[in-house]
């Protein structure tokens, strides 16, 4: 089974590397980019098909390791 989890800045948290990012689009002449928000991308495959017990792992490893659910937000896909 795969998985894709996504991993984002929660709202109201600074993005320093957003913001290099949206200075570099306008350096290369990318106009109108505004409110660039940087993140994670992790795909994950797991050697069970049961998709309860997929959802759980994935969800102890994003609060264990994979987030900082202080600052971060994630989102779990099962492919």
């Amino acid at each position: 089974m795969k998985a894709r989890i996504t991993v984002t800045l929660k709202n109201g948290v600074l993005d320093p590397q957003g913001k290099a990012i949206e200075g570099a689009l306008g350096t290369l002449g990318f106009e109108g980019v505004g409110g660039v928000r940087q993140g994670k991308v992790f795909d994950v495959e797991l050697a069970h098909d049961d998709k309860e017990k997929a959802e759980t792992d994935l969800t102890a490893m994003c609060e264990q390791l994979l987030a900082n659910t202080v600052i971060e937000n994630y989102a779990i896909e099962i492919l």
